[in-house]
C-alpha cells in the first residue's frame, strides 16, 4: 500500500483581491450579498474548492453537487490514495481489461505530453516513489537517499514506452511497473467539472480541483488573482491574473522527504535523481490539464528544453521562479539568451 501523503499546496487563491472568504470543508456557501457560491473540500489530495457566480442560488448549490459528485467519480478511477481505485488496481495486477473511457483519455493525454517533452512527462515514475517511501520509512539520516543499486532497480520498471493501451485493455510489460497520474489527473478533473458548469450556462466560475481553471473574468471584470507562494528560499511569491486561462506549478517542496528537499516527489524517469529543491515552475494555459502536465515535466526539464518544447505549443506561459528571481521563458529564450524578469 503506497503511504498516502497529499502534497503540500502550491496554487492559493488571493481572497483579498477576489472578495472571497473560507468555507467549512466540504459544504457549500452563498455569499451575504451578491451571487456568489462557493464549495471546499477535497480532490485527490488536495484542498478544493469551486466558486460560481448564479443568479439562482439554489440551482447554483445543486449544481455544485452535481459536478462534485462527477469530480468524485473521476477520482475513483485516478487516485493512487484510494485502494479500490481503478488505477491501483492496475498498479497491482500490471494488467486492466476495458479500461473507464476517462482512463483511456488522459493515457492517450499522458503519451502526447510524453512525446512533447522529450519524455520528461512519464506517469511510469511509481516506482521511484515506492523506492524512496520505502527508504525515507526506515532510514534514520534523512540527508542519504536510496542506494544507488536500489535507484538502478526502479529505473528498471520506469519507461511509458513499456505501458500498452488502448480502449480495450491497459498493459504493463514487466512486473512490477506502476504508473502516478498525480501530475496530470487533477488538471484533468478541473477540466471536466469547468466544462460542465460551463454547459450549465456559467460564465464566471474559479475552479481548484488541484489545479486552477478560471471561466471568463470575474462579475466586476477585473481577472481573478491566482498567488503563487514562494518557494523555501522566497519570503513571498507573486500573482497571476487569470481570464480563462489554467495555472498550475510544480517544485519540490510540493513534497519532500528530506529538510533539504533534495530527494522530493518530481522524479527524472532516465536518472532517477528529483527536481531541484528551489526551483518552481508555474504554466498558465488555456486547459488545466496541459498546464499541470507541462508544470509537471517542466519542474524536470532546464530553461534551454523548455523553450524548445514551447516552440510546439500554443500560448502557454512559463514563469520559473527561485531564489527570489522570477524568469518568464518563451520559445525564443534559448536561442536569444534572454531572461525575462517578472516583477
Amino acid at each position: 500500500m503506497e503511504r498516502k501523503v497529499g502534497r503540500r499546496r502550491f496554487l492559493t487563491i488571493s481572497a483579498a483581491a477576489a472578495g472571497l472568504a473560507v468555507v467549512p470543508i466540504g459544504a457549500p456557501r452563498t455569499a451575504a450579498a451578491g451571487s456568489l457560491v462557493e464549495w471546499r473540500g477535497i480532490s485527490l489530495g488536495s484542498v478544493a474548492t469551486i466558486r460560481i457566480h448564479h443568479p439562482d442560488r439554489a440551482a447554483a448549490a445543486d449544481l455544485i453537487n452535481q459536478v462534485v459528485a462527477e469530480s468524485q467519480r473521476l477520482e475513483q478511477i485516478f487516485s493512487l490514495y484510494r485502494e479500490d481505485s481503478t488505477l491501483c488496481e492496475l498498479n497491482r495486477s500490471g494488467v486492466l481489461a476495458a479500461p473507464p473511457a476517462e482512463l483511456s483519455d488522459l493515457l492517450a493525454s499522458c503519451d502526447h505530453f510524453w512525446r512533447l517533452t522529450g519524455g520528461a512527462f512519464d506517469p511510469s515514475v511509481q516506482p521511484l516513489w515506492r523506492c524512496h517511501a520505502d527508504h525515507f520509512a526506515v532510514v534514520r539520516d534523512a540527508s542519504q537517499g536510496p542506494s544507488s543499486a536500489k535507484i538502478r532497480d526502479a529505473l528498471d520498471l520506469v519507461g511509458w514506452g513499456n505501458v500498452r493501451f488502448d480502449r480495450d485493455k491497459v498493459v504493463f510489460a514487466r512486473r512490477g511497473m506502476g504508473l502516478t497520474l498525480n501530475g496530470i489527473a487533477q488538471g484533468y478533473i478541473t477540466d471536466r467539472v469547468v466544462e460542465r458548469l460551463r454547459a450549465s450556462g456559467i460564465q464566471n466560475c474559479l475552479v481548484d480541483m488541484g489545479e486552477i481553471r478560471a471561466l471568463g473574468a470575474r462579475p466586476d471584470g477585473q481577472p481573478w488573482r491566482i498567488a503563487i507562494e514562494g518557494s523555501q528560499a522566497e519570503v513571498s511569491g507573486f500573482e497571476i491574473p487569470a481570464t480563462n486561462r489554467s495555472v498550475a506549478t510544480s517544485g519540490a517542496h510540493g513534497f519532500q522527504f528530506d529538510e533539504r528537499g533534495h530527494y522530493n516527489h518530481l522524479f527524472n524517469p532516465v536518472t532517477g535523481t528529483c527536481a531541484e529543491p528551489l526551483r518552481n515552475v508555474s504554466v498558465v494555459a488555456d486547459m488545466a490539464t496541459t498546464a499541470d502536465a507541462l508544470s509537471t515535466a517542466f519542474a524536470l526539464m532546464k530553461d534551454e528544453a523548455i523553450s524548445s518544447t514551447l516552440v510546439s505549443t500554443d500560448d502557454v506561459k512559463v514563469l520559473v521562479s527561485g531564489a527570489g528571481d522570477t524568469r518568464e521563458l518563451t520559445a525564443l529564450t534559448a536561442h536569444l539568451g534572454v531572461r525575462s524578469k517578472v516583477d
